[in-house]
């Protein structure tokens, strides 16, 4: 089964729909994780804020931080492949590297933030 990794920088919650100033790109990734979950890829996303010891636990992460400190957060891995480095990869992207169909109309900037679930 394929497996993706995600080792997101210290955030309230991983979905990017946190407060008044919601993140797009998060959003947008965190559906394409869902729409991949549900394809049945196995999805493990990690918090520097709430899960530090992940980051540590895997020697790849560990040197990463270690030489680039956090600003190359988020890693995504699919498998043992680093596909991204310091930024979300667009659902285009993600779903290529799965061999997956993306709807490209996802990957465009959403005209309202979503509601918050940490404000």
């Amino acid at each position: 089964m394929t497996k993706i990794r995600v080792y997101d920088p210290a955030v309230c919650c991983s979905t990017g729909v946190c407060g008044p100033d919601a993140d797009d790109i998060m959003a947008q990734f965190a559906a394409a994780l869902d729409k991949a979950s549900k394809s049945g890829v196995a999805v493990d996303r990690f918090t520097l804020a709430h899960q530090p010891d992940e980051y540590v636990k895997n020697a790849r992460v560990k040197g990463l931080l270690d030489s680039d400190g956090v600003e190359c957060l988020p890693l995504v891995f699919i498998d043992d492949d680093l596909i991204t480095k310091g930024a979300y990869p667009t659902r285009s992207e993600l779903f290529g590297k799965l061999g997956l169909e993306a709807d490209a109309a996802a990957d465009a900037p959403q005209s309202e933030p979503a509601s918050g679930c940490c404000s």
